[in-house]
């Protein structure tokens, strides 16, 4: 996080508390944005838990991180036995094939010059890619700085939690607490979700 997103944040005085308990933290873009999908595919609907002990075995059916081959051709019944639903392994395969044959264009290079919101309708066209996957996309395979991904139960309860003492909060009200955080709601997020897994 360079001094830019630290001036901008802190003139929130409750993300400047965020910040000072937690240090600096960075958003940047993912070594291997298919594997930052795969990722996220998995942890969809699950407990932080639960959805690491799930990566963690099926990194282990595919010795080592994914590929597009590799969850191509990993068999069914290994990827069922380390915890992924039938229709998890489907859209794992859906989106592997997509990276395949996809000659690069859901890359950071391929999605330059795409905006925020036609990276979303991009993904969300892959069976399996909702628009909480999208948005997990944009922030931690793309690196890109001012998403409010409000579809994420733990961002909702966390503005809540920071912002309202608990007390339930409606999208709008949660996206006019965010306007503060802007051009860098991606930061503002990973507060949150910091503050709220504390």
């Amino acid at each position: 996080m360079d001094d830019s997103v630290a001036v901008t944040l802190r003139a929130d005085p409750t993300m400047a508390r965020l910040i000072d308990r937690h240090g600096r933290l960075r958003i940047e873009p993912a070594t291997d944005p298919f594997a930052r999908l795969c990722t996220s595919i998995v942890n969809q609907q699950l407990s932080t838990a639960s959805a690491a002990a799930i990566h963690e075995r099926f990194l282990d059916v595919l010795n080592g991180a994914p590929s597009p081959e590799t969850v191509l051709a990993a068999d069914d019944g290994a990827l069922r036995e380390a915890g992924l639903s039938r229709t998890k392994v489907e859209y794992l395969r859906n989106v592997a094939a997509e990276f395949r044959d996809g000659d690069g264009d859901l890359t950071r290079e391929g999605l330059a010059d795409v905006d925020d919101d036609g990276v979303v309708d991009r993904l969300t066209e892959i069976r399996g890619v909702g628009e909480w996957t999208a948005r997990m996309y944009l922030i931690f395979a793309l690196g890109r700085e001012d998403v409010l991904p409000l579809g994420d139960l733990a961002v909702r309860r966390g503005i809540e939690r920071v912002y309202n003492d608990g007390a339930e909060l409606t999208r709008a009200e949660m996206t006019d607490i965010a306007e503060a955080w802007r051009p860098y709601r991606s930061y503002g997020t990973r507060y949150i979700w910091a503050e709220y897994e504390s």
